[in-house]
Parts: C-alpha cells; structure tokens; sequence
C-alpha cells in the first residue's frame, strides 16, 4: 500500500517536472534572443559610429586641403574654418565605412560641419523562439561633428599674401605662417577636430 502510494505520487510529479524543465528551457532561449539582438543592436550602433565619424573625416581633410590651397588669401580662411565652401560630398565614405561594418547607410549632411548617418545591419537577428526575429534587423544612427580648432586675427581690404595671419590653434599650438616656405603646415587633425555628438 505504501509502495504504491509512493509510485502514484511519483507519476503525479513528473508532469510537473517535465513543464518546469520546458519553462526553464524556453526562458533560456527567450534570454537566449534578447542577446542575439543585443549584440545586433551593437554591430549596428558601431556601423553608425563609424560611418558618420568617416564621412566628417573625409571632410576635415576636404576643408584642411581647400585652406591649403587659399593660404595667400586670408580673406577666403574664415569660410574655410567656418566650412561655408562647396566641396565634393564624403556621404561615400559613409557608405564605404558602413558595408565595411555589415550595414547599410543613410548618410546626410547637417550644415556644413555635421553629418547624420542611419545604418541598418545587413542581418537579421536569426530565428528563435521569439516570432519574427528572423526578419528583424537592427538600426542606429549617430552624429558626427566638426570642430574648427584655430582662431586668428581678420585681414583687412586688401590683405594680400605677403604678410599671413598668426594662427592659434587648441592645445596651445601657434603658427606663424612664412609665405615663401609652406613645407611646415599644419595637419588636417591640427586645424579641425572630428567627434561623435549627441543627435
């Protein structure tokens, strides 16, 4: 009697083990998901990063290049630093940078010293037991920025390139400018700073 007793509760109980074991096992798969998408989030959020860091730098060295060119005209340099000139467009760099993080890009510039860029990675999150993840990509973005780094005094009318403004750059860098020796400048990186920004 007690024996059998003991066999009655024991077969009562396994259905109950069995639907623990189940629960336990999908929650592991559940978080199991969450993960998986946590890390596609990731891959996304460092896809937009990098792009629209890539597309600011393509730019900075666009702008460092057009005040190269306009160095015996100090009147065109506020432009220059202010970024009011036309360039080609580094969204490329975006896109470029972007494949390069298995993503896609949407790239645009704000103003002329900022770009926004929206990626979407090119995978899916990757079935599990959460419906639908298999179609489910992550997307983030991010904002760059570009921050002129030197201030120097305005020429006048009729400034010419005789005589080159000082420029005072952060960090405590002066460059006092020889017009008949330009093999000394000042890098891209020296005259522009590049950061991601809050959007």
């Amino acid at each position: 009697m007690t024996g059998s007793g003991f066999r009655q509760d024991t077969g009562q109980a396994f259905p109950i083990y069995i639907t623990v074991v189940a629960g336990l096992l999908f929650l592991a798969l559940a978080y199991l998901a969450v993960g998986q998408a946590s890390v596609n989030r990731g891959g996304a959020q460092t896809a937009a990063d990098a792009a629209a860091l890539a597309a600011a730098q393509d730019r900075r060295d666009l702008l460092a290049g057009k005040w190269v060119d306009d160095i015996l005209d100090p009147t065109k340099w506020e432009a220059v630093f202010d970024g009011d000139v036309t360039l080609p467009d580094s969204c490329w760099r975006a896109d470029e940078l972007a494949a390069q993080n298995d993503a896609g890009a949407r790239c645009s510039q704000q103003g002329p010293l900022a770009f926004t860029v929206e990626a979407e990675t090119d995978r899916s999150v990757g079935r599990s037991v959460v419906p639908g993840t298999e179609k489910f990509k992550s997307t983030a973005s991010a904002k760059a920025v570009i921050d002129p780094l030197c201030v120097f005094e305005k020429p006048g009318e009729g400034a010419h390139g005789d005589v080159l403004p000082r420029l005072s750059c952060k960090g405590g860098r002066d460059w006092d400018l020889d017009p008949h020796d330009l093999t000394h400048l000042p890098e891209p990186q020296d005259l522009f700073d590049v950061h991601l920004a809050a959007d």
